[in-house]
């Protein structure tokens, strides 16, 4: 979900607007496509590293000026297609109310999508390092 001016600066969303948000998500968890997802504080917040041609990265504390390219929120969710991914976005965009400036749906990519460049001793780390986070999580 995209950053507006109201949310860089802060301003809470309406009652309304969390409980059809909260609701819209708890459907997605119901309907298990809900792998993820937060609300993210103002840039304002946070920091960039900027790199400078393999140099040691720059840090640049927020605030950011380019708020419509800025994030204020996240879902992540497995879907079976496009137009799933686009009813659960409209719904998600319509419980925002005005909230956010816009909504971008992006695919998470996976391990086929990396080609022989994804080694095999690669994606057993990988396998390694995700079999790790489940271990914690079930132990939280």
């Amino acid at each position: 979900m995209r950053a507006s001016a109201g949310s860089e600066a802060w301003e809470q969303p309406s009652e309304q607007s969390l409980n059809e948000m909260t609701q819209v998500m708890a459907e997605m968890a119901e309907k298990g496509v809900l792998l993820a997802g937060e609300g993210l504080l103002p840039s304002s917040e946070g920091f960039r590293l900027l790199g400078a041609g393999g140099g040691t990265p720059r840090v640049v504390d927020g605030p950011f000026a380019e708020t419509k390219e800025l994030i204020a929120g996240f879902c992540l969710i497995e879907v079976e297609s496009r137009e799933e991914a686009l009813m659960w976005a409209k719904r998600c965009f319509a419980a925002d109310h005005g909230n956010t400036s816009g909504i971008e749906l992006r695919r998470v990519a996976t391990a086929d999508d990396f080609g022989d460049n994804f080694t095999p001793e690669a994606r057993a780390r990988e396998a390694n390092t995700f079999a790790v986070l489940d271990e914690r999580r079930l132990q939280q």
